[in-house]
């Protein structure tokens, strides 16, 4: 039973139009389905991927009406997006340079070349050249050509004040690997973690930050991550395995489009195990996915309701 990767991450928005326009009309991706927080129907749940909405490729907000966030430790502080190439690397800063979209140089971090780039809310974002390896599912509607699209998700960086904890969860509970560790720029050490194949697409890397205030949430920041895991059985492998360490969790929780188990590792940050199906092409042909609202069938009979109390996204 082992992990494979990167499944999720969400994330928190104030500005779901705005949000909309950024990660679709900006960055290309595919609004692969546009539901609400099932826990607060009054709250967006977008979700943003590639063209066949492959697990592993989904970055996706809730909308709240916050202010922004407080930066600092037991938080995800960035989120990887991987292209393929130099040339994508290169094409991304001119673009981002004419859409004034707040950027650094590409540097080379951790053996990569890497682009570090904020969306309008302050969500610390980079793009990464994961060398072309795994498969691509471009979307054939996208704003970007195709071979400079987002691929998927990968690498997530946290930041902690106090490794060993987590380090113990990572590795004795969720049977992460310690790959290496690279230094920041600044001198701050950061821990390697990957799973099942390893990669980007399935590394999670903690930097160790004691010297930082704890971050509080709101607009720009991370609301929890997410690991694949492929199937049933194993999903209940890992609920049988928290509770065999004694792990507060939240026990098995059907979100309709795949299965979730969450808990806090011990520096507060909210993880969540979810399997790669059924998909979001189970209530919705995939061709037309993301178009209209979305929503699980116990949710279903408040529809009319739910959706006076959202705003238009656009197209």
């Amino acid at each position: 039973m082992q992990l494979t990767g990167i499944h999720h991450l969400t994330a928190v928005s104030a500005d779901a139009p705005g949000n909309h326009a950024f990660y679709v009309g900006l960055l290309g991706m595919r609004l692969v389905k546009r539901t609400v927080n099932q826990d607060d129907t009054s709250a967006y749940h977008l979700f943003y991927g590639d063209g066949v909405a492959s697990p592993g490729s989904d970055i996706t907000f809730f909308e709240w009406p916050v202010p922004r966030e407080r930066r600092g430790t037991h938080s995800v502080i960035r989120t990887a997006l991987r292209v393929s190439g130099e040339a994508s690397i290169q094409w991304w800063a001119a673009r981002f340079a004419e859409k004034g979209v707040a950027h650094e140089p590409p540097v080379i971090r951790d053996g990569r070349l890497t682009l570090d780039f904020e969306d309008p809310e302050g969500q610390r974002l980079s793009l990464i050249d994961d060398g072309g390896a795994g498969e691509a599912h471009p979307w054939d509607a996208s704003p970007v050509p195709s071979e400079h699209q987002i691929r998927g998700l990968g690498p997530i960086t946290a930041s902690v004040p106090v490794l060993d904890p987590t380090d113990a969860v990572l590795t004795r509970v969720m049977e992460m690997r310690k790959a290496r560790t690279y230094t920041l720029a600044g001198g701050t050490s950061v821990h390697v973690y990957e799973m099942g194949p390893g990669g980007p697409a399935a590394e999670y890397h903690v930097a160790v930050e004691p010297g930082l205030p704890e971050g509080r949430q709101g607009a720009g920041s991370v609301h929890h991550v997410a690991f694949r895991t492929p199937d049933q059985k194993d999903y209940q492998g890992w609920i049988d395995r928290l509770n065999q360490f004694r792990i507060p969790n939240s026990g098995a929780v059907d979100r309709y489009y795949f299965r979730s188990l969450y808990f806090r590792e011990p520096n507060g940050i909210l993880f969540e195990i979810a399997t790669d199906g059924p998909g979001f092409d189970v209530d919705e042909p995939l061709e037309s996915i993301g178009e209209k609202l979305a929503l699980p069938p116990f949710l279903e009979p408040k529809r009319a309701e739910i959706e006076a109390g959202l705003k238009p996204l656009g197209a």
